[in-house]
């Protein structure tokens, strides 16, 4: 082996074609995140900015794949929310479909575009960090590495293409090295950071590195919101009619 195959192959092993790919590397964590249906417990406290702690449960049921999938959550506590659902039928070319049934008033309403930056019922998850947009409704760059508690991660910046619409105008995404997880993600709308995630407790699960602990922050507000995944199993057996107004109603 010659200096040049050897100085070539250094360079192909130190340089990760994915790495200078950004986009590449989000559908490599679709891909790795991939199953055709899920369903979770979702455990979650509400920490307000003077440190009031609400407690919230709900069930979440998924089927089909990212950007092309449709999902129900349904709250079982609270009483005062108790059966309170939200349908989200995601689209791979433009926003997602929006329902939600609401007992108490025995209606349902569709949820409004310009709705979607609304707090989901007193959570820090608004209606639109909700919904799965396809990798194709997004440019993407490459913003470098960076270490993230303790983790070596790649560092993308995200924008939705002209025409799409969204509450935020970018996004910045570490992703995991090690795995293709996200370890954090924040939402800005033009300079301002409106709200952070960040994925913790990760746990291969079915062959799928998943977090069981999401924190949402939002920032002016200064609360936040854990969501601990109970329960959770991926390909469980779901069927479409389970994804409609009616179902929602029951």
């Amino acid at each position: 082996m010659n200096n040049f195959t050897l100085s070539l192959l250094f360079l192909v092993t130190s340089f990760p074609l994915a790495a200078q790919d950004p986009r590449q590397i989000i559908i490599e964590v679709r891909q790795r995140s991939h199953s055709d249906s899920e369903k979770y417990e979702g455990a979650l406290q509400v920490i307000e900015s003077k440190g009031k702690v609400a407690d919230k449960r709900w069930t979440y049921d998924r089927i089909g794949s990212h950007g092309n999938s449709k999902a129900i959550i349904r709250f079982t506590s609270p009483a005062e929310v108790k059966g309170v659902a939200l349908l989200i039928v995601n689209h791979p070319d433009r926003a997602s479909d929006q329902w939600m049934w609401t007992p108490a008033l025995n209606r349902d309403r569709r949820i409004a575009l310009q709705d979607r930056s609304t707090r989901f019922f007193g959570t820090d998850f608004s209606f639109e960090d909700l919904e799965e947009r396809d990798v194709d409704q997004y440019d993407y760059t490459y913003k470098g590495e960076e270490v993230i508690d303790g983790e070596s991660c790649w560092k993308i910046e995200s924008k939705p293409h002209a025409g799409q619409r969204s509450q935020y105008t970018s996004s910045m995404l570490w992703v995991r090295k090690s795995n293709y997880t996200y370890t954090v993600i924040e939402n800005y709308k033009e300079v301002k950071l409106i709200r952070r995630l960040k994925y913790r407790d990760m746990e291969n699960v079915q062959g799928i590195w998943t977090a069981r602990t999401l924190e949402m922050e939002d920032i002016s507000r200064k609360s936040r919101t854990i969501l601990k995944l109970d329960s959770l199993k991926y390909n469980a057996p779901l069927q479409e009619n389970q994804f409609t107004l009616e179902a929602i109603r029951r």
